[in-house]
């Protein structure tokens, strides 16, 4: 749960209209005056101290739920509160959809007024209904709810937006599970012959689960026939069901000697609520690839040359002292005749 809550930071923005995620203040001119303010999850009586919203309901169920808006500014505004389908941007931060948007999903369940009005320095409690429809799937919807603020600049209207997370889950079986999809392996060779180099790979892990999860990846590196592995391990990112994102390892020590076998095993858990029961279900996918060894067989191409060279030297060598040696004895042998001639 520490890693879901560091996931949540703060952010509101104008034009894109992306929702925080949050209890923090945005800003905004609507007439001319700043105006600043909150939203945040909170009971009948003002804000409760959660951050977001969540419920594991049945199909058909109806709860009333409640945020608080806070004007922080001197004059009271009137804010357009809306709820939408949720979703993770690219970067993993947790967004809604905008007003030009239809939703489909937990946006459709959440029922709340279209306006509401909030005196200077005020809080306004505003009650929200969720509905869960009878034929809803198990497993995660997530949406979002936020209170917004127009502000006009010219010919161009500025929305800006902040809100909080809605995260709904239909009850039946979660299932937990992460698809590794475009397994892409790249041999990265060190030119040092006596160093060895690394895999680089990247796939898209998705999420083809109905609940959100994240996970731990692991990459296992065989060489030689099994004789030599090196593995790595990676986090997989949050992800919502269908969700996609690219995931990226390098496993080191691999020499690349001829074929490497590259497997990645992902097991998934689930991020939120009550994973009692849960079908984790982790997957592996295996890749080979062939590798030449030009480093090392540099290497071995110049040994080869200098011991063939040394061999070379050596033979000439050897036959240069045996031709000194037969002149040596020829040159004995002329001169032991002369000293028998001369003797004579």
């Amino acid at each position: 749960m520490i890693r879901f809550l560091s996931r949540w930071s703060a952010v509101s923005l104008a034009v894109l209209t992306i929702v925080s995620v949050a209890p923090v203040a945005a800003s905004a001119e609507p007439t001319g005056a700043t105006v600043t303010w909150a939203v945040q999850p909170a009971d009948a009586q003002g804000p409760d101290g959660r951050r977001w919203i969540e419920h594991t309901l049945d199909p058909g169920a109806v709860v009333t739920e409640h945020l608080a808006v806070r004007n922080f500014g001197d004059s009271p505004v009137v804010f357009a509160l809306q709820a939408a389908d949720g979703y993770l941007t690219d970067k993993g931060r947790f967004n809604m959809l905008t007003s030009g948007q239809e939703s489909v999903d937990g946006g459709t369940w959440i029922t709340l007024p279209e306006t509401v009005t909030v005196g200077a320095k005020q809080t306004t409690v505003v009650p929200f209904t969720i509905t869960v429809p009878p034929d809803a799937t198990p497993g995660d919807h997530p949406a979002g709810v936020a209170a917004t603020v127009t502000s006009t600049g010219g010919t161009v209207a500025v929305q800006s937006r902040v809100g909080f997370r809605v995260m709904l889950r239909a009850s039946g079986t979660a299932a937990a599970a992460v698809a590794v999809e475009g397994l892409a392996v790249r041999y990265e060779r060190s030119w040092n012959p006596f160093a060895a180099g690394g895999v680089h790979l990247t796939y898209t892990a998705r999420n083809t689960g109905n609940v959100a999860v994240i996970g731990d990846s692991t990459a296992r590196v065989t060489e030689m026939f099994g004789l030599a592995d090196r593995n790595a391990s990676a986090a997989v990112p949050e992800l919502l069901p269908g969700d996609g994102r690219q995931v990226e390892a390098h496993v080191g020590g691999v020499w690349g000697l001829g074929r490497i076998t590259t497997t990645v095993e992902v097991t998934p858990a689930v991020l939120s609520g009550d994973p009692g029961g849960a079908e984790i279900r982790p997957t592996t996918t295996t890749v080979t690839v062939w590798t030449v060894p030009w480093a090392q067989l540099a290497v071995i191409v110049l040994i080869g040359a200098l011991l063939l060279g040394w061999r070379t030297i050596v033979r000439r060598r050897r036959r240069q002292l045996a031709r000194l040696l037969d002149q040596a004895r020829d040159q004995g042998r002329v001169e032991g005749r002369e000293s028998v001639r001369a003797a004579d």
